[in-house]
């Protein structure tokens, strides 16, 4: 089937910020790479900020994370959301926004990690720091919202989620909910998901970036990339993980194998809620404040997360 066009609105923004055109003929450093990740992500972040009771900064299990804080009070739901970026780019700030809007609208404590990126700490840095993190929540649940669990986070950062939700299944942890927004789940270079020469350009993320980051991320053992936890496709088991919600851009590099995942999850028993969103790109929940299909996206899987939260 033919591919939609751009949402509109989409196409607007990437117009505004020059980002409409054909990729640059030099690739971009990595300095680079992130200043021009912050400053369309703060660009487009909700002005002003969403309110929540509390955001505060602190460190857990050795690694900095940002806690949003309800307004809600009594036992609520705790989410791990874990920021994207192509295991490069992104921080805590750039997924503010995302942050303060899944603690408004599921009532839930949230967790940002801070984890630490690639080149300068390759795999499994950004895995362990977040495995990490996830631990210590499930550990004192009593210091976050003293209900049910979920991970979360969008393409890395939902790379990162299925590696915990997969850790947290092999160790007998309890986990209520799995929320993959466009995750990147097969690290290997070269395999042919259509979605990856269907998109490769022209929709603001190529298959040539998200090759690079690959190879950033895996440095030190581009085999890794080959197993889970780096590609939670191709994980040996995935009977008895938590309950996903997985949602893809129609047109983003990651389409493919993003549905893929929900389909091996659903093979193997797990429930899961799959959504392909006609006409958007990577990135596009951080684009609700400027695109009503993103925004209707981003309420659909917050939605069913709730549901799985508050049953």
């Amino acid at each position: 089937m033919p591919l939609n066009p751009i949402d509109p609105q989409i196409t607007a923004l990437l117009e505004q910020f020059g980002l409409s055109g054909p990729p640059p003929a030099t690739p971009p450093t990595v300095e680079q790479m992130r200043a021009g990740n912050r400053m369309l992500s703060l660009a487009v972040a909700p002005d002003p900020p969403i309110e929540v009771a509390s955001v505060r900064d602190d460190r857990l299990a050795g690694v900095p994370v940002r806690i949003y804080r309800p307004e809600a009070a009594g036992p609520v739901p705790t989410v791990v959301f874990i920021h994207g970026g192509g295991f490069v780019v992104g921080d805590l700030d750039t997924h503010d926004g995302v942050c303060r809007r899944l603690c408004r609208d599921l009532g839930a404590v949230v967790a940002g990690p801070d984890y630490r990126l690639a080149p300068e700490h390759p795999f499994p840095a950004a895995y362990e720091d977040c495995l990490a993190v996830a631990r210590h929540v499930a550990d004192h649940p009593a210091g976050f919202g003293g209900g049910p669990l979920a991970v979360a986070g969008d393409s890395a950062g939902a790379n990162l989620a299925a590696g915990v939700a997969l850790a947290f299944r092999d160790e007998g942890r309890p986990l209520a909910a799995q929320l993959l927004a466009y995750p990147a789940t097969d690290l290997r270079i070269g395999i042919g998901h259509p979605s990856r020469s269907e998109c490769a350009t022209g929709y603001l993320l190529t298959t040539a970036e998200c090759e690079n980051d690959i190879r950033l991320y895996l440095a030190d053992d581009p085999t890794a990339g080959t197993r889970a936890p780096a590609s939670p496709l191709l994980a040996e088991d995935l009977t008895g993980l938590a309950p996903a919600i997985v949602g893809c851009g129609e047109l983003d590099p990651l389409r493919d194998e993003g549905l893929a995942y929900a389909d091996a999850l659903a093979a193997a028993g797990v429930p899961v809620a799959r959504h392909v969103y006609p006409g958007l790109i990577h990135g596009f929940i951080n684009y609700g404040t400027r695109s009503r299909a993103a925004d209707a996206a981003v309420t659909q899987m917050y939605t069913e997360l709730g549901r799985l939260l508050r049953p």
